[in-house]
């Protein structure tokens, strides 16, 4: 696959596998008939293989920290190849083809929910921060004011549909099936909603900009504040209780994992530079979650 064609790559040029490995066939070649010295061919390898390849969310708390990585990773000697999209179909099903070594748009709990639908393997490597969502209105300053036959936009993914439904409950809104977790809640499990409030499921990169055209909308913090509005104008805000599973993290192949390179693009996104990044974005409001311990949430989340 093109890479180009995926989505807006950075300045860096950026090499499939395929042309790397053309590339290392015709060196190889060449040191045969002595066109190359044995150390020249020895330091091209050791290029080769400090490149890292990463598709990322085209969204500031990605794209950003991505940034800073691929600064400090290249002080290192490694090359952080980026690509930036806005689709959140794609960037696992290169990781799984190989196309990419590493994608950096997803939660826990969508990533569970994705190898489920797509019979995936894709693992998450490390987690980066948490990510709060809640409900937003352009209309109403209070839960309590939404009228009979609101319509409420929420996400249409399954593992981020049930948390608009989740605060609304805890509003005393809806009654829901309390035994059910967040992450597989949806419209199905309401078992009471006396206000008769409508849904409409929208793409999670697109909810946000749904807000005018509906009585409320739940949004991530970060989509809700590229149209200027942050945490002081929801009507309901998440809390750590349900953090875990809607932290962001970086995913790969199984055996990306423990490499020299998973190693190094880790301390690179939970650095001090980073974590300097995020106390300063929306005042801080999206906390680093650099001391998860992947593989127990991985395990808790996915079983």
């Amino acid at each position: 696959m093109n890479r180009s064609t995926i989505g807006r790559p950075s300045q860096t040029p950026t090499l499939s596998r395929r042309r790397l490995q053309r590339g290392a066939l015709g060196i190889a070649a060449l040191a045969a008939v002595g066109s190359l010295t044995s150390c020249g061919l020895a330091d091209a390898v050791g290029d080769e293989d400090r490149t890292i390849s990463i598709i990322v969310t085209e969204s500031a708390p990605f794209q950003e920290p991505t940034e800073i990585a691929k600064d400090l990773l290249a002080e290192e000697g490694w090359e952080l190849e980026t690509t930036y999209v806005t689709d959140i179909i794609q960037p696992n099903q290169v990781v799984a083809q190989g196309e990419y070594d590493a994608n950096f748009f997803q939660n826990f709990a969508y990533l569970d929910q994705f190898n489920t639908d797509h019979g995936l393997d894709i693992e998450p490597v490390f987690a980066v921060y948490e990510a709060p969502g809640g409900l937003f209105s352009t209309e109403h300053s209070e839960l309590g004011d939404l009228p009979e036959g609101a319509q409420i936009a929420l996400p249409v993914d399954t593992a981020n549909n049930g948390r608009g439904l989740k605060l609304l409950a805890d509003a005393g809104l809806l009654e829901i099936d309390e035994s059910v977790p967040v992450t597989e809640l949806s419209q199905r499990d309401i078992i009471e909603n006396p206000r008769d409030l409508e849904f409409v499921e929208v793409d999670q990169q697109s909810v946000a900009q749904s807000i005018d055209d509906v009585d409320a909308a739940f949004a991530f913090l970060r989509l809700a504040s590229e149209i200027g509005l942050g945490p002081e104008d929801t009507l309901a805000l998440e809390g750590e209780d349900v953090a875990l599973p809607f932290t962001c993290v970086v995913a790969a192949a199984p055996d990306f994992a423990g490499t020299e390179a998973a190693e190094a693009l880790e301390r690179a996104y939970q650095s001090e530079e980073v974590r300097d990044w995020f106390a300063d974005y929306l005042d801080g409001v999206l906390d680093p979650a650099f001391e998860v311990d992947v593989d127990a949430a991985w395990a808790e989340i996915s079983a």
